[in-house]
C-alpha cells in the first residue's frame, strides 16, 4: 500500500470475494487498514484479515471489537505457558504493557549471548562468542527449544494466532487464541550456502 488511505485497496479486496485479505504493511499503516476494513464491514461480512507483521500492543490499542478475527503470526505470546506468564508479569510491572515478540526476542538473544560469554570465560573475541552461540542449541523460557544457524538466524517455532472476540476476551491483554504451531524448520526460509558464516 503506497498510501495511508486504504479505501480503494480494501474495496477492491472486498469485491474480489477472497476468503482472506493479507495486509502487507506494518505499524500505523496496518492499524489504519484494519480500522477502515472494520468501518467498511469487511470482516463482519465474512472475509478475514491476515496481518503479516503485527504486535500485541497494536491489537490492544485497536481493541478486540475492531481487531477480532484478525490472523497473525508471532514467535511469542505472554499468556502461552507458565514461563511466558512469569517473565511477562515482571515486564508488565516495569513497563505497563505486555511484551511484544521483539522485546522478548531481545531478551532471549541477550541471554544466549551471555551464556556463550560465560562458557568461554570472555567476551573479547566476538567471533568466538558468535561461534559458541551457533554451536549451542538453546531452551529458554520464552521461545522454548531452538538453535542459531550459520547465518545468525535463530530457529524456533512460530505460532498462528487469531484475535479473540470481545466475548472471548477476559481482560485487556487476553487477546489471542492459538490456531496452529509452525515448526522452526517450516517457519523460516532455508539458509543460502554463501550465508553460512561458520564456513568462513
Amino acid at each position: 500500500f503506497p498510501t495511508t488511505d486504504f479505501s480503494s485497496y480494501l474495496l477492491q479486496a472486498q469485491g474480489s470475494g477472497a476468503d482472506v485479505i493479507g495486509l502487507a504493511n506494518a505499524g500505523g499503516d496496518t492499524v489504519n487498514a484494519i480500522k477502515q476494513a472494520s468501518e467498511f464491514g469487511i470482516t463482519q461480512a465474512g472475509q478475514k484479515l491476515a496481518a503479516l507483521l503485527f504486535f500485541i500492543t497494536d491489537v490492544q490499542a485497536l481493541g478486540a471489537q475492531t481487531a477480532q478475527g484478525l490472523s497473525l503470526t508471532s514467535a511469542f505470546y505472554w499468556d502461552r505457558n507458565d514461563a511466558t506468564r512469569e517473565w511477562s508479569k515482571r515486564f508488565m510491572e516495569r513497563h505497563g504493557a505486555e511484551p511484544t515478540m521483539v522485546q522478548a526476542g531481545v531478551y532471549s538473544g541477550t541471554l544466549q549471548y551471555l551464556k556463550a560469554v560465560e562458557a568461554l570465560g570472555s567476551a573479547e573475541d566476538g567471533k568466538a562468542v558468535a561461534a559458541k552461540m551457533k554451536e549451542s542449541p538453546f531452551d529458554d523460557p520464552l521461545f522454548g527449544k531452538g538453535s542459531i544457524r550459520g547465518d545468525g538466524r535463530a530457529i524456533h517455532d512460530m505460532y498462528l494466532y487469531e484475535v479473540k472476540t470481545p466475548a472471548e476476551s477476559t481482560g485487556e491483554w487476553d487477546l489471542y487464541k492459538e490456531v496452529a504451531t509452525i515448526s522452526g524448520e517450516d517457519a523460516f526460509l532455508p539458509m543460502l550456502e554463501e550465508c553460512d558464516f561458520t564456513k568462513q
